[in-house]
């Protein structure tokens, strides 16, 4: 790493800069409860029966996979700017890829959850009844948007009167076919932005792996900043789908991560360039 104060910016200025940067990991710390919060309301109307042991990482993808996701950048942030090089070395080197592969099983089982997800909403099944014949029935969960359900009853089924009701597999949720086909596209977005993410993150490991054994060149960096702009854009894509759909937990999480992957981004290209005069 390296002394990054070399920023070549004024005190006063660079100390606002820090401030920023520390203030964008913080929120993204907060995002760990707020997601925890979703996670949990969406969680009592899925398992309504109990919650599996092998259900928790699904029920909780976002959460555990936002917690993995900060943890993994304190770890960028600790190699590429606030140790030197020569103190990532012994003990300190051990615990950070042990965090660094926690981290990483964690994000791609994340994955895996999400693709689960794609592939229970790919599921479903046609009702035969109507919207407020299962309301008589109860025990139905009417499904607004990914992640959020309210009872269905005599309040709210004659919305669904002149639709086709589906209902996902094993579980009392209903919604219209519109609705779930929203809710599908989210789902197809948070599988391309978690793969984007694990490709970015791979992208970066290698990249300081090789900057730490001094042999990350020029050429080297111009390669994989091309193939990481892809991947931004993807990201940036991702973010402003999320914004559009109206999932502002989303878009404001995938922002604050844009925002912070650039600061590392930074840190990283700084280190190199330092390296190099040296």
């Amino acid at each position: 790493m390296s002394e990054v104060a070399t920023v070549r910016l004024p005190n006063n200025r660079y100390t606002l800069f820090r401030v920023f940067k520390y203030t964008v990991y913080l929120l993204l710390a907060y995002n760990v409860y707020a997601f925890f919060l979703e996670n949990h309301a969406a969680a009592g109307a899925v398992f309504a029966d109990g919650l599996q042991l092998g259900k928790v990482i699904e029920a909780y993808n976002d959460s555990i996979d936002t917690l993995a996701w900060v943890l993994l950048l304190l770890v960028f942030e600790l190699e590429t700017y606030v140790l030197a090089d020569e103190k990532i070395r012994g003990w300190v080197k051990w615990s950070l890829n042990a965090v660094s592969s926690c981290c990483y099983l964690f994000i791609v089982y994340s994955f895996y959850g999400y693709v689960a997800e794609l592939a229970y909403l790919t599921d479903l099944l046609p009702v035969a009844a109507s919207a407020c014949e299962l309301a008589q029935q109860g025990g139905w969960q009417l499904v607004l948007e990914q992640d959020e359900y309210v009872q269905l009853g005599a309040a709210n089924c004659g919305a669904l009167a002149d639709g086709q009701l589906l209902r996902l597999p094993d579980v009392q949720i209903v919604g219209s076919a519109a609705t779930w086909s929203g809710i599908e596209w989210l789902a197809w977005t948070d599988v391309v932005n978690a793969g984007a993410w694990l490709l970015v993150v791979g992208i970066l490991g290698f990249e300081v792996w090789l900057q730490l054994r001094h042999e990350l060149s020029g050429r080297i960096m111009r390669y994989s900043q091309w193939i990481k702009g892809i991947l931004y854009s993807t990201l940036f894509l991702c973010a402003i789908y999320w914004g559009y759909s109206g999932s502002l937990l989303e878009f404001w999480d995938a922002f604050l991560w844009l925002v912070a992957f650039f600061f590392i981004e930074m840190n990283l290209f700084q280190w190199q360039a330092e390296t190099n005069a040296e």
